[in-house]
């Protein structure tokens, strides 16, 4: 199985975060002990600023065994819906978040979503997996 890892995972190991950075670094072990873990090119687009080439990034994702998803053409509607809802909701952004994106990818391939910030997700996209803090 392939589990999808959301940014703020790879963030709080990369950055060690005085929070979540354990939590992250025994989830994202522990995830990858059972299943295949990718990132999609939203993730990716998240994960690229502090690097100083792609070259570098590609690097530690391929030595840290991570898969590159393509994000499915199908997750557009669900991703459109949502941020229809966050809008009903009071939302002020005026184009689909990131995570919507994500939330999507993981819904239309019925995969697991690794992530330590799950509101969202459980929110706009209530039949996603999530591996989440408790």
């Amino acid at each position: 199985m392939t589990t999808l890892v959301d940014t703020n995972v790879f963030v709080d190991i990369w950055s060690r975060d005085p929070e979540w950075g354990e939590w992250s670094a025994a989830a994202l072990a522990e995830t990858a002990e059972r299943d295949e873990l990718a990132v999609n090119p939203v993730i990716y687009a998240e994960l690229c600023p502090p690097f100083a080439s792609e070259s570098e990034l590609d690097r530690l994702l391929t030595e840290a065994g991570i898969e590159r998803l393509p994000l499915p053409y199908a997750a557009a509607w669900p991703a459109a819906q949502a941020f229809v809802a966050y809008r009903q909701r009071g939302g002020s952004r005026t184009a689909p978040l990131p995570d919507f994106f994500i939330g999507a990818h993981a819904l239309v391939a019925d995969v697991p979503l690794l992530t330590r910030d799950p509101r969202r997700y459980e929110t706009y996209f209530p039949g996603v997996r999530l591996i989440a803090p408790e």
